[in-house]
C-alpha cells in the first residue's frame, strides 16, 4: 500500500513515500494536494504519478517522526494557499462501542431513550442502503477550517474556557473537489477528532461547541486502504508509562453506516462540492477514555495507530493555564 507524508525543513516542502526505515522523495510535486490535483485534471491516477516522480533519494524517518530533525512532519495533506480552504467535520454515531459511550453521557432514566441511542438506531435500520440507494443521514459534526490541524507530534490544546478535552481515535477520509465540482477520495489517515467531553456531558446541545477544538491526522496517508475492517489501539501515556489502553476497530463491518452513504450525505450540499476545496471527515470513534472516567492532564500523550496506516499518530495534551479572558467585539458604527 501507497503511504504518503509530507515534510518541511524551513521555507522547503516535500512529498515522501513511507516506508521502514525511510523516506522516499517524491519530485516535481512539493504537496499532496498538487500531486492530488494533477491526478485529477490529467485523468490520471495517484499511483501512476507518484510511480513516475517517486526518486531514488531518501531521508531516515526515525529523526523526523521523533522530532530530531531540521525537517519536520507536517499533515499528510492541506490546502498549501489558503487553510481556510481545508473543511474538517465529522460523523457520529457510526460504531458500535461509540453509541455505548455517548448513551451514557447523556442518560438521565434507564427507561429513557436518549436522542444519541435513536441517532445510533436509525444507523443499523436504514444506514446501510443497498447499492445505488441513499441511506439515512448520520450524525454529523463540523469542526472548523484547516488552522485548527495540527501534526503529529504537535501539541492538542485544551484551552482555558474549556471543561476538559479527550482523545477520539478515528479513521478519516481526505478528499479534494475537481474543477467539476466532483469530489475525489484522495486517501485515508489516522486521526484523532479530539473534544471537550465534559462540555458535552452537561448539555447534549453541547456539542457542537465541543469540537471546535483543534484535531490530528496522520503521520502518513494511505491510498485507496482496506477499510473493510481495520483493527487499531489507542493509549494515554503519562510521564512516559501507559495510563489507559484499549484495542479498537473501525471500518465498514465495524459500522452502522457504509462509507459511501457517509460520504454522500457529507457531499450532497453544493457548499461541501467547491472546487479546489480539502475535505478532512473523521469517520466516528469506537471507544473513548472519557468514558472510561479518563481525564486528560496537561503532558499526557495520545497515541492512535491502525493495522495497515503505517506509524502511530503521537500528540502531547497542553492544558492552557491562564483563567479565560472576555472577548471584546469592537463596532464600527
Amino acid at each position: 500500500m501507497i503511504r504518503l507524508v509530507q515534510i518541511q525543513k524551513g521555507p522547503v516542502r516535500r512529498v515522501g513515500l513511507a516506508g521502514e526505515p525511510g523516506i522516499r522523495l517524491v519530485d516535481k510535486f512539493n504537496t499532496v494536494y498538487s500531486l492530488a490535483w494533477a491526478a485529477i485534471t490529467g485523468n490520471t491516477t495517484l499511483t501512476a504519478l507518484i510511480e513516475k516522480h517517486a526518486t531514488s533519494e531518501e531521508l531516515e524517518y526515525d529523526p523526523i517522526y521523533l522530532g530530531r530533525s531540521e525537517w519536520r512532519l507536517l499533515a499528510p495533506m492541506d490546502h498549501p494557499d489558503e487553510p481556510a480552504r481545508c473543511l474538517v467535520s465529522g460523523t457520529g454515531l457510526t460504531h458500535y462501542g461509540s453509541a455505548r459511550n455517548r448513551d451514557a453521557m447523556h442518560q438521565t432514566k434507564t427507561e429513557e431513550i436518549t436522542d444519541s441511542m435513536r441517532m445510533f438506531r436509525s444507523g443499523m435500520e436504514h444506514g446501510r442502503p443497498e447499492p445505488g440507494r441513499i441511506g439515512v443521514a448520520p450524525e454529523w459534526i463540523f469542526k472548523s477550517v484547516g488552522t485548527i490541524v495540527r501534526a503529529c507530534g504537535e501539541p492538542l490544546t485544551v484551552p482555558s474556557f474549556a471543561g476538559d478535552g479527550g482523545e477520539e481515535a478515528e479513521l478519516v477520509g481526505v478528499y479534494l473537489i475537481g474543477p467539476d465540482g466532483k469530489p475525489y477520495r484522495v486517501g485515508m489517515a489516522v486521526g484523532n477528532e479530539f473534544a471537550d467531553h465534559r462540555f458535552e456531558k452537561t448539555n447534549y446541545l453541547n456539542l457542537a461547541g465541543s469540537k471546535i477544538r483543534t484535531c490530528s491526522f496522520g503521520p502518513e496517508l494511505a491510498i485507496a486502504p482496506d477499510f473493510r475492517s481495520v483493527p487499531g489501539l489507542v493509549r494515554i501515556e503519562r510521564s512516559g508509562k501507559t495510563l489507559w489502553s484499549k484495542e479498537i476497530c473501525s471500518g465498514e463491518s465495524e459500522m452502522t453506516h457504509s462509507l459511501g452513504n457517509i460520504e454522500h450525505h457529507h457531499f450532497k450540499f453544493d457548499s461541501h462540492r467547491r472546487p479546489g476545496d480539502v475535505h478532512v471527515h473523521f469517520f466516528g470513534a469506537h471507544s473513548i477514555s472519557f468514558g472510561d472516567n479518563l481525564q486528560l492532564a496537561d503532558g499526557d500523550v495520545a497515541e492512535i495507530r491502525f493495522e495497515g496506516f503505517g506509524r502511530a499518530l503521537r500528540n502531547p495534551i497542553a492544558v492552557v493555564k491562564e483563567p479565560d479572558v472576555l472577548v471584546p467585539v469592537q463596532g464600527l458604527a
